[in-house]
C-alpha cells in the first residue's frame, strides 16, 4: 500500500512529461523489492499558485512524498529512497541543465493501527 505522491509548480508541464516521470517513479519503487507492485500508487499535483526563493517565476520545485505500511528495515528504507530519489534526478537531468529546478523527498511510516484498506486490485492482476 506505498503511496507515491508528489507536487509541482505548474511551470514544470511545459519542462517535462509528467506522465513519464510518474512511470519512472513506479518503476523505479517496483525495482526496490521493498513495495508490493500491486499496492504501488504513484500521482502527481500540480501547484497552480506558488512562489520560490526570489519570486522569479522560471524557478520550479518537484517534492515527492512516499507513505509507506510501518515495519519495513530501516536500511532497506534508506536504499529504496536513495534508488527513487537517483530515478528521479535522472530523468530530470535534461531539465536540469537548462532550468532552476529544486528536487525533494521523503518517506515516511503509516500506522497500520490508524489505516484500514481494502481493495479489489490484485484480483484483477494477471497471475504471475
Amino acid at each position: 500500500m506505498p503511496h507515491f505522491s508528489f507536487e509541482y509548480s505548474a511551470n514544470l508541464e511545459e519542462i517535462i512529461d509528467i506522465s513519464a516521470l510518474c512511470t519512472v517513479i513506479r518503476e523505479a519503487a517496483d525495482r526496490t523489492g521493498l513495495f508490493p507492485m500491486p499496492g504501488i500508487r504513484v500521482r502527481g499535483f500540480k501547484a497552480e499558485h506558488y512562489s520560490i526563493a526570489d519570486g522569479n517565476p522560471n524557478h520550479a520545485f518537484i517534492d515527492l512524498s512516499i507513505r509507506l505500511r510501518e515495519g519495513r528495515p530501516q536500511d532497506k528504507k534508506e536504499a529504496a529512497t536513495q534508488a527513487i530519489f537517483a530515478a528521479m534526478k535522472n530523468f530530470m537531468q535534461p531539465a536540469l541543465q537548462k532550468h532552476s529546478i529544486a528536487i525533494s523527498m521523503e518517506m515516511r511510516d503509516i500506522d497500520a493501527s490508524l489505516s484500514p484498506k481494502t481493495g479489489t486490485i490484485r484480483d484483477h492482476l494477471p497471475p504471475i
